[in-house]
C-alpha cells in the first residue's frame, strides 16, 4: 500500500491498517520549504526543501513504536530528564549495540536490560513519543506514504490500540489550530518578554516557573516532554501568557526577546512585528526564514479574510501583502487597512509577481508604501523592510 496524502489522509490509512490487522512498518516523508537566494517567480524551483519523515511500526494492526526521521537519541534523553535518570550509557556501549534503522528503539531496550530504567518508565516514554509522532501525522494534509508489510519489530514491550489513540489525537489537533497565529508549531522556543507585568500579575512560583522554561533554549515540544505531558496541555498553559504579551514564542534563539526594566523601557526588543499575507504557505515560511534570523517577530497568514481581523490583534510594525490572492485581492486588503485609524501609517509593502507600472499605480492609488517584485533576494527584502521599520 502506497500514495499520496491528498488522496487518502493518514486517519484512514491508520484505520485500514487496523482493520486488516497489519504487521509492518508505515513511512511517511512531507516537504517543507525554506527560502533559497530567491522568492517568487516559478515558486517550485525558487526553494531548498527540506525533507521531513516518521515511522510507525505496526503488530497485527496495533503501534509498536513510532520513529521520527532518522533516529536520533535526543527524544528519549529528554524524556530520560523527566524520570531523574542520571545514568546513560557510554559511548563504547552505544557503538556496541545493534546496527539498526530502530538505533533509538535499540537504545531504550539497551537501558531496560541494563536495569538503567524499568518497564513502568520505558513503556511511557514509549507512549509519549507515539502520541508526539501521531500527532505530527495527523496534522500534514500533503505528503507521501508507503506501508511496508512484513516482520514485527521486536521485541515489543507494548502494543497501542490505534482506533483510541487517532480518536484523543484528533481532538487535541483541532484544539490546536485554535492557538493559530499565537502558537504555530511545537518546534517555537518561548521567551520571557515582559517580567514585570508577569510579577505584577501571577505568584512569584508561577514566575520562577516560566523563567525557569522560557528560556529560548527549550522548544515547546522539548518541554512536553520534560514534564511529561502532551503538546496540547503545554500550549494550553502558556496561551494566556503568549496572548497577553508576557511570552513570545520564536523559531529561532537568536531573536531576542523583549524585555521591560521596572522603568518601563523596553531592552533587547526585537527589531519590530512584520506580517506577511499570503495564500502560498511556502511564501510565508520562506519570508519568515529570512526575516526571524535578523531579530525581527514574523508571522505569515495565508487567509486574506482572517489576517483583516487578525493584524488588529498583532499590531504589526509593517505588513507585506502579496497582490494576486484569491477571495480578496491585495489591492483591496491595503484598502480596507488604510480606512482604519490603527493602520493610516503603518507601512504596507505590496508583493507581486509581475512588474508593470499599472501595478505600481494602483498599489500607489490604495495606500500601499512600496512595492516589491518577486523574485527578490534576502537583501531586498531585508534592506526594504529595515528602510521602513528604522523610519517609523
Amino acid at each position: 500500500m502506497q500514495g499520496n496524502l491528498n488522496e487518502i489522509d493518514i486517519c484512514s490509512i491508520l484505520q485500514l491498517i487496523e482493520l486488516g490487522q497489519r504487521t509492518g512498518e508505515l513511512w511517511v516523508e512531507a516537504t517543507s520549504s525554506h527560502h533559497h537566494h530567491k522568492l517568487g517567480g516559478d515558486r517550485a524551483s525558487k526553494y531548498r526543501l527540506k525533507q521531513q519523515s516518521w515511522f510507525v511500526f505496526f503488530l497485527n494492526g496495533q503501534i509498536i513504536y513510532c520513529q521520527e526521521g532518522e533516529s536520533s537519541l535526543s527524544r528519549i534523553t529528554d524524556y530520560l530528564r523527566h524520570y531523574r535518570v542520571e545514568m546513560r550509557l557510554t559511548d563504547k556501549q552505544i557503538a556496541s549495540l545493534p546496527s539498526t534503522d530502530t538505533s533509538e528503539y535499540t537504545y531504550l531496550w539497551a537501558l531496560l536490560e541494563r536495569n538503567i530504567i524499568n518497564p513502568k518508565i520505558a513503556g511511557s516514554i514509549i507512549h509519549g513519543l507515539v502520541h508526539e509522532t501521531l500527532f505530527d501525522l495527523l496534522s500534514l494534509h500533503q505528503g507521501n506514504f508507503i506501508f511496508h508489510q512484513g516482520a514485527a519489530l521486536a521485541p515489543q514491550l507494548n502494543t497501542f490500540e490505534i482506533a483510541a489513540f487517532v480518536t484523543k489525537i484528533t481532538k487535541q489537533v483541532q484544539e490546536w489550530k485554535q492557538f493559530y497565529p499565537h502558537i504555530q508549531s511545537p518546534e517555537q522556543f518561548p521567551v520571557l518578554s515582559d517580567k514585570v507585568r508577569l510579577q505584577s500579575s501571577l505568584s512569584e512560583a508561577t514566575v520562577n516557573k516560566l523563567e525557569h522554561w522560557a528560556d529560548g533554549k527549550t522548544s515547546l515540544r522539548q518541554l512536553a516532554r520534560y514534564l511529561n505531558r502532551d503538546i496540547l496541555t503545554v500550549a494550553k498553559a502558556i496561551y494566556p501568557y503568549v496572548q497577553q504579551g508576557w511570552l513570545q514564542l520564536v523559531y529561532s534563539v537568536t531573536a531576542k526577546p523583549e524585555t521591560q526594566t521596572a522603568s518601563g523601557e523596553l531592552k533587547g526588543k526585537h527589531k519590530g512585528r512584520i506580517v506577511s499575507i499570503d495564500d502560498a504557505i511556502a511564501i510565508g515560511e520562506t519570508i519568515n526564514s529570512i526575516l526571524q534570523p535578523q531579530g525581527y517577530e514574523a508571522i505569515a497568514l495565508t487567509n486574506p479574510l482572517e489576517a483583516l481581523s487578525l493584524v488588529f490583534q498583532l499590531k504589526p510594525d509593517l505588513i507585506l501583502c502579496d497582490i494576486a490572492m484569491p477571495e480578496l485581492e491585495g489591492y483591496e486588503v491595503c484598502a480596507m487597512l488604510r480606512h482604519s485609524t490603527a493602520f493610516r501609517l503603518i507601512p504596507i509593502i505590496m508583493l507581486t509577481g509581475k512588474d508593470g507600472f499599472i501595478d505600481r499605480v494602483k498599489a500607489s492609488m490604495v495606500g500601499a508604501t512600496d512595492y516589491l517584485t518577486k523574485p527578490f533576494t534576502d537583501t531586498e527584502l531585508l534592506m526594504l523592510v529595515e528602510k521602513y521599520i528604522n523610519n517609523q
